[in-house]
């Protein structure tokens, strides 16, 4: 969601770094340990049950791993519901982010087992408390058994309590559930390798995140050509926007398609810089909206730094290196039930030239996508009121080029559900795909 929804003001007692499992916990030492291991064992010897399995049941819930998040709360067996079990869970919250004023959450992602033919009756408690409660009605938790295939199960919010819930009989032994489609950080890096193979690719490392990470760009064509046009498309500065990452993956896929025509035209005109994932530090964290430091890369692009916002500073320097030309920033938004385009109109450069750009580009893409519209979004900043410290003003503004946010539903597009996956990771696939016809209108006049 970004920019027209405000985040609510936090508390700054979240912790900067928390674990993402309910298993392990840190002693005064600093060692993480065990806790599954050392609650089982005090059951062997008759002692207090273990707080994450339902007793009798097995029923575990976990998040440690690639993009996990959750905590649990409790685990109970509601006897007089027959063989139901009532798992109170809470999100865990981002680090604290200075330039939004509070600790963002509403991203989870875990896996429960012992859950084969078992009535689970899920509710996330601080669900109300998250970055953006206004956008759980109508919203749908996701659910998988292969992590391949995501399908959706009934869930309600009470604005009341502030609790989301759901309950589910998963049909194998292991289901997981998520806020959107993960896209974790191992899928990232297979999407990396498996493009850095193809001809024409050239990987270049711009540098490393705050934990570590590589900052992975692809280009794509012959950046010797100066006569061609420099393309830029970026995603997931928002790590919790994975669906993001899948419409970069259809992208992908599309532009090194070496028999499609429209690609063949696109890399004749242009070189494509491409950043699948300008957030991996938050997206193995299993964050929301920041990276390592608490900083929401989409408020950093004014001033970024290599303390707070190591990501921005190396992509914005090459920009300035090899020049932009246009700019595709891609995000899922939580409330809207719409793919739509945010525009730069408040950027002091805004003019005819421009709006006729962005113009042309809409139209194109309304032609090639039905899944794309005009009409339902953010609106338009007043004249000269864009915030350049977002992407997409700050690049129009400092480069005079067309730029915009493209947003995806977290939910489903209104104007054509899907009943069984709402907006989902095969859509989001297509729907990058789609964006090349459009690209490739407007390439001859960028400039």
């Amino acid at each position: 969601m970004d920019p027209a929804v405000q985040p609510k003001t936090g508390n700054k007692q979240y912790l900067r770094c928390t674990p993402r499992s309910h298993l392990f916990e840190q002693n005064s030492e600093g060692h993480r340990s065990n806790v599954l291991l050392h609650a089982l064992s005090k059951w062997a010897k008759g002692e207090a049950a273990p707080t994450n399995l339902a007793k009798g049941r097995g029923i575990c819930v976990n998040s440690h791993f690639d993009s996990g998040n959750i905590e649990v709360l409790d685990i109970s067996q509601a006897q007089a519901r027959g063989v139901s079990h009532e798992l109170n869970l809470r999100i865990h919250a981002d680090p604290y982010c200075e330039s939004d004023e509070t600790a963002h959450f509403m991203w989870f992602y875990f896996r429960v087992t012992g859950a084969k033919g078992e009535e689970l009756h899920i509710n996330l408690t601080n669900a109300g408390e998250g970055s953006f409660p206004v956008a759980w009605p109508g919203y749908q938790a996701c659910a998988t058994y292969d992590r391949k295939y995501w399908f959706r199960v009934p869930t309600t919010y009470d604005k009341e309590t502030g609790v989301l819930s759901w309950k589910h009989t998963p049909e194998h032994d292991a289901v997981r559930y998520a806020y959107f489609a993960p896209y974790t950080y191992e899928q990232h890096q297979s999407l990396i390798a498996d493009c850095q193979s193809k001809p024409g690719v050239t990987l270049e490392m711009l540098g490393q995140t705050l934990d570590g990470h590589d900052m992975d760009l692809l280009r794509i064509g012959d950046a010797d050509d100066s006569n061609k046009k420099k393309v830029w498309v970026i995603a997931r500065q928002h790590p919790g926007e994975s669906m993001a990452e899948w419409f970069m993956e259809g992208f992908l896929q599309r532009l090194l398609d070496r028999h499609d025509p429209v690609s063949r035209k696109a890399l004749q005109q242009a070189v494509f810089y491409i950043v699948p994932n300008m957030n991996p530090d938050g997206t193995w964290r299993g964050h929301l909206r920041t990276n390592a430091a608490g900083a929401n890369l989409n408020r950093e692009w004014d001033n970024p730094t290599l303390e707070r916002s190591p990501e921005v500073y190396y992509v914005r320097n090459h920009m300035d290196l090899v020049g932009c030309d246009f700019l595709a920033d891609i995000h899922g938004d939580e409330e809207i039930e719409y793919n739509f385009l945010a525009g730069n109109e408040g950027i002091p450069a805004w003019d005819d030239r421009l709006k006729g750009l962005q113009d042309e580009f809409c139209q194109a893409f309304l032609h090639t996508s039905p899944d794309f519209q005009l009409g339902n979004g953010y609106g338009a900043d007043p004249p000269g009121q864009a915030n350049l410290a977002i992407c997409s003003g700050g690049v129009g503004q400092r480069y005079n080029c067309l730029a915009f946010t493209l947003e995806m539903p977290f939910k489903d597009t209104h104007y054509a559900r899907e009943p069984v996956q709402n907006w989902s990771p095969e859509r989001s696939v297509r729907f990058g795909a789609a964006m090349l016809n459009a690209i490739l209108a407007v390439i001859p006049t960028l400039r």
